[in-house]
């Protein structure tokens, strides 16, 4: 595949890729995004206007 390439153990299994990102910048950023939302899977989550509260509360958003 064009713009793919593999790096490869001693044993020549494959362990990780290098992307072109030229080629393949929107897939890219696509699988970060999934790899963002993951790792945020156990964080904790307020509600929109909890957050808007805040941030008007604490001067970073005008109310």
């Amino acid at each position: 595949m064009e713009g793919v390439r593999y790096v490869t153990d001693e044993a020549g299994k494959r362990v990780a890729v290098v992307l072109d990102l030229k080629t393949h910048g929107e897939l890219w950023k696509d699988m970060e995004d999934v790899l963002v939302s993951h790792s945020r899977k156990r964080e904790r989550s307020i509600p929109l206007e909890e957050a808007r509260a805040e941030l008007i509360r604490r001067g970073k958003l005008d109310g």
